[in-house]
């Protein structure tokens, strides 16, 4: 049975399944909105250190495929493979992201989730609502990190300046093929 997460709570990851093979769903969605949903790997400073570790659709999986975009499925408006023990040392840091692209607010989003599967069993869940924001136009929704051990963590975090505020904080900047 899959334990509910709420904004803040984090655990262990071998709490929660033995596995490291991971499948990460994401699940967004809001009236004549369009979400770009994507997964940026960290190194210790939470900077995108490697440009190779930002997985979105342009750009579908890690060097090492250690992180892959599986696309729409099983209910998911976006899914993810992380294979925890493929992932480099230098990568600290898994953040899961939605940014809106077009028009729009994350106050408008219906009910959503992130959720993390292991061995076809769901075995956490964070639900959120359009409610939990304003003015946001990207979130961080959960992040894998590595203290000591893998963990998870709900994080519920928004951004007002969508993906190029996103890509600040986290050291990059959005490329001119990413703004057409």
């Amino acid at each position: 049975m899959a334990r509910e997460f709420q904004r803040g709570h984090k655990a262990k990851i071998s709490d929660l399944t033995a596995g490291t093979d991971l499948y990460v769903g994401v699940q967004i969605a809001g009236p004549g909105l369009t979400f770009d949903i994507s997964c940026f790997g960290l190194d210790a400073d939470e900077q995108l250190s490697d440009d190779r570790y930002f997985v979105f659709f342009n750009q579908p999986k890690s060097p090492e495929e250690s992180i892959q975009l599986l696309g729409a499925q099983s209910g998911d408006t976006q899914s993810f493979r992380v294979t925890l023990d493929r992932i480099p040392a230098g990568i600290h840091k898994l953040s899961f992201t939605a940014t809106l692209d077009g028009p729009g607010q994350m106050s408008q989003v219906g009910p959503g989730y992130v959720r993390i599967v292991a061995g076809g069993e769901e075995v956490v869940r964070y639900a959120f609502t359009g409610a939990e924001f304003t003015t946001e136009r990207a979130v961080m929704l959960g992040d894998f990190y590595l203290k000591d051990v893998w963990r998870f963590a709900a994080v519920g975090q928004g951004f007002d300046g969508g993906l190029d505020a996103l890509l600040k904080n986290f050291g990059g900047e959005v490329a001119e093929v990413l703004q057409q």
